[in-house]
């Protein structure tokens, strides 16, 4: 009689890597193997993709939690992928069912994209039939077969090209990102040095998501990308004259991005050599043709790479924990900065539809189903891309609106401004740049911003305006208002940190004593620390959480040759965002945020717990400390009693790693939401501006959607002592980074 409950029973899961590789992918393989340890299961690795569950034997191991150790930070997938025709055969589905259930697996965790997860749904459609055969064949028993009445499919997609639907994003798009806006960086440099044209090729058979937010990040000219072919016929004449055109307005360089798998309207492809003889055909230039190829699916991961499939390889595991017969296979994605589970199949439907929406040549619709995010991006692309704004018709009422930084400097700052400009100026208006914060505001430093002043900032780091973080009180508060009136500012745009959020509650609160305050305001948030409130992410936290990362990196690589204890200290003021995230990207042991404090207790568990791993073998530990997170014990206090207590087991260091932080250029998530929030700052101002008595507002993604709240909720909505907001989401994420970081179980050392 078959079983209809395994719940019974320890189960077996197991993990691969099927299809391409791609950075992220031994985050999500470690996840799932610590935490099904840690609930108690066992679990597997399936090497070489489908072809290793085909041919079994030594290609399905079993694995300890060591086994998820020194991986976190490699790139590609360290138990392997490949191609299997096999397994697209019932033979050979067959066998890999033998070999499964002779080892006690019947849960799956599939790491792939659409093709690879397609096959394993069928092959858990399969499985009742398959296994009904392998005991009529005599290869299977009875009770093996009654142990295993069912296969549990979950799947995670890897992919560098963001094709899937069910997810925000897929593993390793974010980490490709990087490499292409890295690469398209380094290349403007030396164009702009000769005035010349590259042409850059980027990955995207079937999806122009990396050319598309490549160029929006890199302040590319042109972009061409499989979903929406050029919309008229002689293309390559628009194309050249808006280079033209914007060679004569001042630019030295010409970007334009080829998606792979980019087409006219006809489908014929267009290749970059196509691209790079149009090109020099019609300018009469030099031009060269880099294809960034396979560089763009290698590498160590991006900080988001490495939390992301941390979280989904949890996610996954407590799916299977929680299937039953009639469960379905799902699919394990993040949308609105939320882990998501939803069904599989309709996941690749509406993949495919793409496609199929693509080959009738339906572009309007290909672009719909990639998201609103996705069409929203290529609209500002086109705008931002222009040589030159719009004409605008006379008559047309001109606004003037400002921009300022205040409080820390944050990478991004730039990029934000670069997009309210351009877009206010193609709308017809005027922007002032305030230079030097609100102390600048005080004492005038006011000047215009044309389209060809903010050319460059896309991708530049700092604060061109410069910032800092005087909140305005007294008479500043009057030669502000006076400053409004002498230049007759319709509207503020506060691109900044706590003490913009400051500043602009107090003008707001402030209008019954100075009329000039009452225009729109919006603050958009620019912080490294991440402390703001009414947003998921603020403008500069991502790229100084990849500088901890990088820096911590090479900090483990220096630990594991002299066997040392490094004790991290990392920004944030009493906000645990960057300890809490820089911790859950680098496999740290031990972090230590504000939040949370820190006692004896702690630091002696803490330190019990490394003594006990350096007499097993271990090479390297790592602690990170958030900047504020004790008065008292201090980075170097914690040093002196780890080095003290750990005598000859381990040596301990410290590294600071101050404000390298705050420092260089934007990461490509900073670059992508600075512009997508800037958009929405200016349609704000623009709608309040006509409003007798405006709204004041900030800005932020909160669980993925942009939301603007009321300047007077502000209060309510933080922790006012600590300068930090009420809300804190990736608190959520403490018992996932506690598990995965915990010292190695002594069963499975």
């Amino acid at each position: 009689m078959a079983i209809l409950n395994r719940n019974d029973k320890i189960k077996s899961v197991a993990i691969l890597t099927s299809g391409g590789d791609a950075p992220g992918m031994n985050a999500a393989v470690r996840s799932v193997v610590r935490t099904a340890l840690d609930a108690g299961l066992t679990a597997y690795a399936i090497k070489e993709g489908y072809q290793g569950m085909v041919d079994g034997g030594d290609f399905i191991v079993p694995m300890g939690w060591q086994a998820g150790g020194g991986i976190l930070q490699q790139g590609g997938t360290v138990i392997g992928t490949a191609r299997c025709k096999q397994f697209r055969t019932r033979a050979g589905r067959l066998q890999a069912a033998c070999n499964l259930v002779r080892r006690d697996i019947d849960s799956l965790v599939v790491i792939g994209g659409d093709g690879s997860l397609t096959g394993a749904n069928l092959f858990r459609a399969e499985w009742p039939g398959l296994l009904a055969e392998l005991r009529e064949q005599g290869r299977l028993t009875q009770e093996a077969v009654d142990r295993h009445p069912w296969l549990t499919i979950t799947g995670l997609v890897g992919s560098i090209d963001n094709d899937m639907a069910g997810t925000d994003m897929t593993i390793g798009a974010d980490t490709a990102l990087h490499r292409l806006t890295e690469a398209v960086d380094a290349i403007s440099s030396t164009a702009a040095s000769h005035q010349r044209a590259f042409v850059v090729e980027v990955m995207g058979r079937h999806c122009g998501y990396l050319a598309l937010m490549g160029a929006l990040a890199t302040g590319a000219d042109w972009v061409l990308i499989p979903e929406s072919p050029p919309d008229v016929e002689n293309w390559e004449d628009t194309m050249c004259n808006l280079l033209r055109a914007g060679r004569a307005a001042g630019r030295r360089d010409s970007i334009v991005i080829v998606a792979e798998g980019a087409t006219d309207r006809a489908g014929k492809p267009i290749s970059s050599a196509y691209v790079k003889a149009a090109i020099e055909q019609r300018l009469q230039e030099d031009v060269r043709v880099t294809v960034l190829g396979h560089m763009q699916r290698g590498g160590s991961p991006s900080a988001f790479d490495r939390t992301m499939s941390s979280q989904l390889g949890y996610a996954a595991v407590q799916e299977i924990l929680s299937a039953s017969a009639e469960s379905e296979s799902y699919l394990i994605g993040v949308k609105n900065n939320r882990i998501t589970h939803s069904p599989l199949m309709d996941c690749v439907a509406q993949t495919k539809a793409v496609g199929r929406a693509m080959a009738a040549k339906d572009f309007a619709k290909a672009v719909e189903l990639r998201g609103q995010s996705f069409s929203h991006s290529f609209r500002i692309f086109r705008t931002l891309a222009r040589a030159l704004p719009h004409k605008i018709p006379p008559g047309r009422r001109r606004l003037r609106l400002a921009i300022i930084h205040a409080g820390g400097p944050a990478p991004g700052m730039n990029t934000a401004v670069r997009v309210a400009a351009r877009l206010s100026v193609d709308k017809g208006h005027l922007v002032w740049g305030i230079r030097n914060g609100f102390q600048g505001f005080a004492a005038g430093q006011i000047e215009e911003l044309g389209w060809m002043s903010v050319a460059g900032w896309a991708t530049r780091g700092g604060a061109e305006l410069g910032t800092n973080r005087k909140v305005p009180r007294g008479s500043d508060l009057y030669a502000i208002a006076r400053n409004i009136e002498k230049h007759q500012i319709d509207g503020l745009l506060i691109i900044g940190g706590w003490a913009g959020y400051q500043a602009a509650y107090r003008m707001y609160s402030e209008r019954g004593n100075f009329p000039a305050f009452n225009m729109p305001i919006v603050c958009l948030p620019a912080s490294i620390n991440n402390n703001l409130p009414g947003s998921d992410l603020s403008i500069g936290a991502d790229t100084a959480l990849n500088s901890i990362v990088q820096a911590v990196d090479k900090i483990k690589q220096s630990a594991v040759a002299s066997r040392r204890v490094f004790v991290v200290e990392v920004m944030g003021r009493h906000c645990g965002y960057l300890a809490l995230m820089s911790g859950f990207a680098t496999g740290a042991e031990r972090v230590y945020m504000h939040e949370e404090g820190i006692t004896l207790k702690d630091m002696q568990q803490d330190l019990d717990d490394l003594m006990t791993g350096f007499r097993r073998g271990k090479r390297l530990g790592l602690i990170i400390r958030g900047e504020r997170a004790n008065d008292i014990y201090d980075t170097n206090f914690i040093c002196k009693l780890f080095e003290e207590e750990g005598g000859d087991l381990f040596e301990v260091r410290q590294a600071i790693l101050g404000h390298l932080q705050q420092g260089g250029d934007p990461s490509p998530f900073d670059r992508i939401q600075a512009t997508r929030l800037a958009a929405e700052c200016i349609d704000l101002l623009l709608r309040e501006a006509e409003n007798p008595t405006p709204n004041a507002s900030f800005i932020g993604l909160e669980e993925g959607q942009v939301k603007f709240h009321d300047l007077q909720d502000m209060p309510r909505m933080v922790d006012e002592e600590f300068q930090r907001p009420r809300k804190q989401w990736w608190m959520d994420l403490r018992p996932v980074a506690r598990i995965l970081a915990q010292p190695a179980p002594t069963s499975t050392c």
